[in-house]
């Protein structure tokens, strides 16, 4: 079992959880809390109580969110996160991310394995001096170093530029519509 450095779990013997608040609030215990993240459509509640135990060493009984366990609610949010999926925005959304992912990693592993392939085929080459002591495999060895902090670079300048906003505004769109399928509940 997972340890939460040395912080106290709640749900034991009268011993109090609490959340810490985000925007300047008051805390909440965090049985309320939890209710209130449902709403959420990126939470997983599966996952939040993995390797969580109820204090006695057996694990405690799994939270399912409410939109779930009613019926027609969970069938009705099902629905809508399937009519944003066929969305143009959501489209549009994977096509940009799509546009340079795919491009990207195939250069990417092209000169990664460029890299490996004239290491064991050409060893004459990579031992070829460049500058002192540094021959031509330890310059593309540190030029791998290089590429791959200039393709994280670039990834999210990329992701910040083209998709966040549009990706934003979906989920925005897409918690408003659950929210309206639940019954206004919030």
């Amino acid at each position: 079992m997972q340890r939460s450095k040395g912080r106290p779990r709640g749900g034991g013997a009268g011993q109090e959880s609490w959340v810490e608040p985000l925007d300047g609030h008051d805390p909440v215990p965090a049985e309320e809390a939890g209710q209130l993240r449902y709403d959420d459509p990126w939470y997983d509640a599966l996952a939040s109580g993995w390797g969580e135990s109820a204090g006695d060493g057996a694990q405690g009984p799994g939270v399912i969110p409410s939109a779930r366990t009613e019926g027609g609610a969970g069938a009705a949010a099902a629905d809508v996160y399937l009519e944003v999926q066929r969305s143009a925005a959501f489209q549009e959304v994977r096509r940009r991310y799509r546009r340079f992912v795919v491009p990207a990693f195939v250069a990417f592993f092209a000169w990664y394995v460029g890299y490996v392939v004239a290491a064991t085929t050409v060893p004459d080459l990579m031992a070829r001096p460049v500058a002192g002591a540094v021959n031509v495999a330890m310059a593309a060895g540190l030029g791998q170093f290089l590429s791959t902090f200039l393709l994280t670079w670039a990834y999210a300048r990329h992701a910040r530029l083209r998709r966040d906003r549009a990706a934003l505004e979906l989920r925005w769109d897409t918690q408003e519509l659950t929210r309206g399928t639940n019954g206004g509940r919030s």
